[in-house]
């Protein structure tokens, strides 16, 4: 889920800057430092916006740099436990799924796609379920729950998020929308 978090930096403008328009290299400097982080409450800042500087900047001895206290819009993305997200199937491997949604990546473990024995369709970046004929492709929107979250922050990119499938009302969109469609007789 996004949230608009605004919050109060300090952006470090080095001494070979200083010549330039400090409202646009705070705003550089400020993106470097935050867009693409995780924070200390497991939130993935995605994007920083609306900076303005909120005092005179200070200037550290033996340092040469100004250090200039900014506010700013932070857009952020925080994972929840069990919450339901929509993505798309961004990559096909041996062992599931990866899943686009919003800036991160999630597994979609074959165990956890559908109740049906999985083929492995490398080659043609499928897996295909034995029983029900169903694929799921590369470019497939699917609608999943998050069942494990292990944050790197370091790296936030490199985090491990687990998905499931296997519940009602979750899967590739367009099995949704076939099971919506087939009379009730034939759902059970």
């Amino acid at each position: 889920m996004y949230f608009k978090h605004v919050r109060k930096e300090m952006v470090r403008i080095p001494p070979d800057r200083l010549g330039e328009d400090l409202d646009h290299v705070s705003l550089e400097l400020a993106r470097q430092t935050f867009e693409g982080r995780m924070t200390n409450d497991q939130m993935f800042s995605v994007l920083a916006v609306g900076l303005e500087k909120t005092g005179n900047g200070k200037v550290v001895h033996g340092d040469g740099a100004v250090y200039q206290p900014v506010k700013m819009d932070i857009l952020q993305f925080k994972l929840t436990m069990q919450e339901v997200i929509e993505g798309v199937v961004d990559q096909i491997t041996e062992y599931g799924a990866f899943v686009r949604f919003g800036p991160l990546d999630g597994l979609l473990h074959v165990s956890q796609i559908m109740d049906d024995h999985i083929d492995v369709d490398i080659g043609n970046q499928r897996l295909l379920g034995k029983d029900s004929g169903r694929e799921l492709r590369q470019g497939d929107k699917v609608r999943a729950r998050i069942v494990t979250i292990s944050i790197n922050e370091v790296s936030p990119r490199e985090s491990k998020i687990g998905l499931t499938m296997r519940q009602p009302g979750l899967g590739n969109l367009t099995w949704l929308e076939e099971d919506r469609k087939k009379p009730n007789a034939e759902k059970n």
